[in-house]
């Protein structure tokens, strides 16, 4: 018996890192997405806090945390303020299987892909919680909307990962990129391009990120499922929609775009430039065009989407079975 159980101090140790991370992102992608969405619109953004407004976010969070917490009439107290801790809290585990570099992984886990699926699905629930406890019509109609949205757009994002685990013969996220060259015709994204476009639209629908951000559509639900939160109430779900962009765009990097490795000397650089690749794309596709209709979201899933997403899996095990 380990008198030092190592394993349980490199997960403390991962889960920190993690923890950092995460802060430490939402603050660069919040700075990023409104100087993003200044640019493209013509306009500077913000410019006043810090340098070019670099200090911004840092000024935000400061605001939200000394905002007063206050509890709606008629809410449901105990749901209410599960919700945003519902949000936040499974979003860490996410982190956990996913695969920096060869050795910069939480905990590896062979069913790793399975795992961030299953607590993602934790998001949902908390913005169903939210907006059913806040006792609103307006954030009752948001969580509506994100529970049949989630629940759409999961089912051909899970068939675009079952066709790369079918390729690969493995749900862990390390081995899938273990799989794959160091050049981009060597990436899954190479034999699998229908799947990756299927992936990345059911990334935006999945992350509430326009323009599939139904649930919390301003010009309609005032601010949908959050309506009715102020303070660090609001501040812990918008944590946890910009860790829900990162986790999804890591997602995608490991499964479609070759994870660490890359031209010249394989590294964590690697990782993380195509991961904020991505994001830089899912924040540029939100300022660039507007929101759709929630009939149109739904019609391009089950219309579209659903059918492209099993004929890709069926041909997929079909080559699998012939070569």
């Amino acid at each position: 018996m380990e008198l030092i159980p190592w394993d349980l101090i490199r997960i403390v140790i991962g889960m920190v890192a993690v923890m950092a991370f995460v802060a430490v992102n939402v603050l660069v992608l919040v700075y990023a997405e409104r100087k993003g969405s200044g640019h493209i619109q013509r306009r500077p953004g913000p410019f006043e806090v810090g340098p070019h407004g670099i200090l911004q976010p840092l000024a935000d969070s400061l605001k939200l945390i000394g905002k007063q917490l206050f509890t709606p009439k008629d809410a449901d107290p105990i749901l209410f303020w599960l919700a945003p801790v519902l949000a936040v809290c499974p979003v860490l585990l996410l982190f956990v299987p996913m695969p920096f570099g060869t050795v910069l992984t939480v905990q590896e886990v062979n069913l790793g892909v399975l795992l961030i699926l299953a607590f993602a699905g934790f998001n949902v629930l908390a913005m169903l919680l939210a907006g059913w406890s806040s006792n609103n019509k307006f954030g009752l109609l948001g969580a509506a909307r994100a529970v049949s949205q989630s629940v759409a757009y999961e089912i051909p994002l899970l068939l675009t990962v079952l066709c790369i685990a079918f390729q690969t013969g493995s749900l862990n996220l390390s081995t899938i990129v273990e799989g794959q060259g160091s050049w981009p015709w060597q990436w899954n994204i190479a034999c699998q391009p229908l799947a990756f476009l299927i992936f990345l639209v059911c990334s935006f629908a999945e992350t509430n990120r326009a323009p599939f951000d139904m649930p919390e559509a301003e010009s309609e639900l005032t601010a949908g499922f959050h309506t009715e939160y102020s303070g660090m109430g609001f501040g812990m779900f918008f944590l946890a929609e910009y860790a829900n962009m990162a986790v999804v765009c890591g997602v995608c990097t490991a499964l479609f775009l070759g994870g660490w490795k890359g031209p010249g000397i394989d590294g964590v650089w690697w990782f993380l430039i195509k991961m904020y690749v991505l994001l830089g794309f899912i924040i540029w596709v939100r300022w660039t065009y507007p929101r759709i209709r929630f009939d149109q979201l739904l019609n391009i899933n089950w219309k579209w989407l659903l059918p492209l997403a099993t004929l890709n899996l069926l041909g997929t095990a079909l080559l699998i079975k012939i070569f």
